[in-house]
């Protein structure tokens, strides 16, 4: 069982894109007996809200459905209940280090290394893109499942 937590600032916009856009590619796949995967953020601003509407309508554009959800905050548990815990940028992964006290197993990482890259996934928080957001994600998604089931 490959356990994935995505990690963003809300989780409201970029987290759970790459949850739901990771989940249709596992599924696409049948390998859904294989993952466990959701997403939280390192804030406690939007603790409880759905997915940004623009997200969403990003995510429906692109055919990939977005489950019903709340934001939920990062929590130390974590850390031991997933195998890769995958931050969208560098903001996202000190703050994860600093929330959960270091990263002793070498769980945390930066989405888009797996799409070969140091780049952070668009924040369309900022620029409203969220189609540039999407199509990090989707590289970054796409790189994390090849490497996982090579």
């Amino acid at each position: 069982m490959n356990r994935i937590l995505f990690v963003c600032h809300g989780n409201i916009c970029r987290s759970p894109m790459a949850e739901m856009v990771m989940k249709e590619l596992v599924r696409r796949r049948h390998l859904e007996s294989c993952f466990e995967i959701a997403s939280c953020a390192t804030s406690t601003e939007e603790i409880g809200n759905p997915v940004y509407p623009p997200a969403r309508a990003e995510l429906a554009r692109q055919g990939i459905p977005c489950e019903k959800r709340g934001a939920r905050q990062l929590t130390r548990r974590d850390y031991e209940q997933y195998d890769l815990l995958i931050g969208m940028d560098g903001y996202n992964i000190r703050n994860m280090l600093r929330m959960l006290g270091g990263d002793p197993q070498g769980k945390i990482h930066k989405l888009m290394e797996y799409a070969g890259s140091c780049a952070d996934v668009a924040d369309p928080w900022y620029t409203d893109r969220f189609d540039v957001c999407f199509g990090d994600v989707l590289a970054g998604c796409e790189g994390l499942l090849a490497k996982l089931t090579k």
